[in-house]
């Protein structure tokens, strides 16, 4: 593990592959870590790629320089930390892997940040145009509990007191029945253990249904613009679980319209929230044929 210092962050990542490679950024969903990848990340180091998966802020190892910086998640404080990041290893262009909130960063970097990526591919999350979050369907919005509880005071002290039991209700929930061994989960939630990381979580989703959460003006233009861009034309690869207990698999139908450049959705056959983990193999080979025919243009 490596870690570099941005202008708010000292943020650890992985990495791996040729140094001179050609480079992914892989990018953790929530609750997840880095350590999600391994697998992927390790055929796409033998195919010769460069990967670089960093701990999001309020991750693992990942820490803010100051107690002063508000503790923000929205998807825009993200992918600003993504190119701060990249900015310090001098990554021009890059293609962008991500799962979950990875995915809606991957999305916001193709919107905000065009000439920077490559190529983009977003696992369990759909596309949002202009990052406009709506209430959803009865049925969704079942599925979304958790995100409802953390907007009532007493849940978001639930979660406070309690992350990695709240992070392992997801696990279990998300995905069908007996698809994560807890020596796995304990790994990953070691990540969960940082100070920061019930606070972001509080702020990214109750910030998208309460008025007066915390916001960091330096993200005022970035809000902005993305909320612009209706149309992606970064090719873009979406990969969703049909048996995806969190986010239904219909939630990312019919999204053609939003993209200007190549766009290709594949659906897993009994496969939940955590593509990259439960079916590892068909995730990597999709991946590296995405990557491969954006090389090869």
């Amino acid at each position: 593990m490596r870690t570099v210092r941005t202008e708010l962050l000292e943020i650890a990542f992985e990495e791996g592959g040729l140094a001179d490679g050609a480079t992914v950024l892989l990018l953790h969903g929530w609750p997840d870590a880095p350590c999600g990848w391994d697998f992927v990340a390790s055929r796409l180091q033998s195919q010769g790629w460069r990967t670089v998966t960093p701990y999001l802020r309020g991750s693992g190892a990942t820490r803010f320089l100051s107690e002063e910086t508000p503790r923000i998640g929205a998807a825009v404080a993200l992918a600003h930390d993504a190119i701060d990041l990249a900015d310090v290893l001098r990554l021009e262009q890059f293609a962008v892997i991500g799962h979950d909130w990875g995915a809606r960063i991957a999305y916001t970097l193709a919107a905000l940040f065009p000439e920077r990526i490559t190529a983009v591919a977003g696992l369990a999350v759909a596309y949002q145009p202009r990052g406009v979050f709506r209430v959803p369907s009865f049925e969704q919005s079942r599925r979304c509990w958790y995100q409802w509880l953390m907007c009532v005071d007493g849940g978001a002290e639930r979660v406070r007191a309690d992350p990695v039991g709240f992070a392992h209700i997801q696990w279990e929930t998300w995905s069908p029945e007996g698809w994560f061994d807890e020596a796995e989960f304990a790994r990953t939630a070691e990540s969960f253990m940082n100070p920061d990381w019930a606070p972001i979580t509080l702020n990214a989703y109750r910030s998208r249904w309460l008025a007066g959460e915390a916001w960091d003006a330096r993200y005022d233009a970035g809000q902005r613009k993305l909320g612009e861009v209706e149309v992606l034309s970064t090719p873009t690869l979406m990969i969703q679980g049909a048996a995806d207990r969190c986010d239904a698999a219909s939630e990312s139908e019919g999204l053609e319209r939003y993209f200007a450049g190549p766009y290709r959705r594949l659906l897993l056959g009994g496969v939940g929230h955590f593509p990259h983990r439960e079916a590892p193999t068909a995730v990597a080979d999709a991946i590296l044929h995405h990557l491969q025919r954006r090389e090869s243009r």
